[in-house]
């Protein structure tokens, strides 16, 4: 979490803001506003796309610059084409910010109080519905107090939406810290078109039933038109527990959403939307030649290994990062790799360090991590390069360019948007792909080398098998996956979702 700035650089922020909104409300031809500054279409997430930073950084513009993260990459081309705007939290608690631009993009700011932090955001969102929703990896906690933050902080959400949403507008709401907002739009602004994707996997019925407020839940997605998930399973799923917990009408893709008086009020449809990447800006760095020339260095710095195997996650329990580690250990052990032959890099970002199960995973992926450096190490050569930390996409597509095998071994994942990264800058169609088949990215690459990561002896076989695979079945399997990606990047994700919303639906009542 970051600590929040000092008054000066704070107020200079708000200063600055309002003078860009006062501007923007001023613009009556703006595309996708009116008169009094209302926006035709808003997005809503967590947090804005944005995060602060000093004037030295490089990226850097009045004190922010764009987050890295995967939503942001997914949604700011499109938003920047629509003139549309951005409701989050700008990321320092107890802080008012006033309305600003930013990369093309109006940006609304929702407050945040440490309070709020510790119950909404570590508590009822990462503490019970993360672990909940990824097949209680991790036990997940329930509270009365987080459950009460998590219903008022979706409150102040859909409020900010209400005020700056113009008459008819298109409201894209994302992810499970927001699965209120949608039915509060519905009740407040009923002229609203409203869309809700989730980004994480949503669970069976059998789960989500443990959850004490699931009935508020369920009736909170279905405030909307539509309800995005990453895999048809996740949709099966959250239909399955609306007919379950709701008693709902439930006829193929459609929910039919009744009143307090018995009578249908609309339709919400479930499909799946499976998101994708920025496949231009991976392929155009991919061929430049500053990243090339670094790919090379990174193997010179390892010594020139035969074949450099990479995991990169957020240091997060549902990665599976202590699997793919028990499984690389075993393969020293077995002497099926060598150091002299063979090195892995470990990125772990870090994540949510103030939440205790994620300090103790540390822990726990560190020690590993010396363990196994202590046992294998020589003078010349590491056995794993762990770096915990976050890198500018250059080094992360250098790093791509310098991996022979990518392992991706997530216990649960709604995606994976790494995976499809690696695949897209093997523009020379060589290396491997190890994934996970409970990641959502394995609906959609079928030629990686599929595992359970569970089965760790089913683990290193197929990491053998990446590491040993002839060139010309390297080259069929990552043509295949690469031809995959780019015909369906992120512009399609986004497109396809808004004109599924857009349109009109047909009631099946047979």
């Amino acid at each position: 979490m970051e600590a929040p700035e000092s008054a000066d650089h704070s107020a200079k922020h708000t200063t600055k803001a309002g003078h860009t909104a006062s501007a923007s409300a001023k613009n009556s031809d703006a595309k996708g506003t009116d008169a009094a500054g209302h926006f035709d279409f808003i997005v809503v997430s967590n947090r804005l796309p944005v995060d602060r930073c000093s004037a030295d950084e490089a990226g850097c513009e009045d004190g922010w610059r764009r987050s890295p993260g995967g939503l942001v990459t997914a949604l700011a081309p499109m938003m920047t084409k629509t003139d549309g705007a951005w409701v989050g939290w700008h990321g320092a608690p107890d802080e008012t910010v006033e309305p600003f631009s930013h990369g093309g993009i109006d940006l609304i700011p929702v407050q945040l109080s440490t309070n709020d932090i510790e119950l909404f955001y570590e508590g009822f969102s990462n503490a019970t519905l993360w672990p909940l929703y990824h097949d209680v990896i991790a036990p997940p906690e329930f509270h009365r107090a987080w459950w009460d933050s998590y219903r008022r902080v979706n409150r102040r959400f859909a409020d900010a939406v209400v005020q700056h949403a113009a008459e008819g507008a298109t409201v894209w709401v994302q992810d499970y810290q927001l699965q209120l907002v949608p039915k509060m739009l519905r009740e407040a602004r009923p002229d609203l078109k409203i869309g809700f994707f989730n980004h994480i996997p949503f669970p069976p019925p059998e789960i989500f039933a443990q959850l004490p407020w699931r009935r508020a839940i369920i009736d909170g997605l279905l405030g909307a038109d539509l309800v995005g998930f990453q895999r048809s399973s996740d949709a099966g799923n959250f239909m399955r527990s609306a007919r379950r917990f709701l008693g709902a009408s439930v006829k193929q893709q459609q929910v039919h959403v009744k009143g307090n008086d018995g009578d249908t009020t609309h339709i919400a449809r479930a499909q799946a939307f499976p998101i994708s990447i920025d496949v231009k800006q991976i392929t155009e760095l991919a061929q430049r030649p500053d990243v090339v020339e670094r790919a090379q260095q990174i193997r010179r710095d390892l010594g020139n290994p035969k074949t450099i195997l990479l995991g990169v996650d957020r240091l997060d329990y549902t990665k599976g990062i202590r699997h793919r580690l028990k499984a690389y250990e075993e393969l020293l052990q077995d002497g099926k790799v060598t150091v002299e032959d063979a090195s892995l890099i470990q990125v772990a970002s870090p994540s949510r360090e103030r939440v205790e199960q994620y300090r103790l995973l540390r822990e726990e992926v560190e020690g590993t991590v010396g363990h196994i450096n202590g046992t294998y190490d020589t003078m010349q050569n590491t056995a794993v390069r762990y770096l915990h930390h976050s890198y500018p996409i250059e080094e992360m597509v250098s790093l791509y360019l310098a991996a022979d095998v990518m392992l991706v071994t997530a216990l649960r994942d709604g995606m994976n948007l790494v995976a499809k990264e690696y695949v897209t800058a093997r523009t020379n169609n060589d290396g491997a792909l190890v994934l996970s088949e409970f990641a959502g990215a394995a609906d959609q690459l079928k030629q990686a080398m599929l595992m359970n990561p569970h089965d760790i002896d089913g683990l290193k076989d197929t990491i053998m098998k990446a590491v040993n695979m002839q060139p010309a079945e390297a080259s069929r399997r990552m043509r295949a996956m690469r031809k995959q990606i780019l015909d369906h990047d992120v512009d399609l994700w986004s497109s396809d979702f808004l004109k599924a919303l857009a349109e009109k639906v047909v009631r099946d009542d047979s």
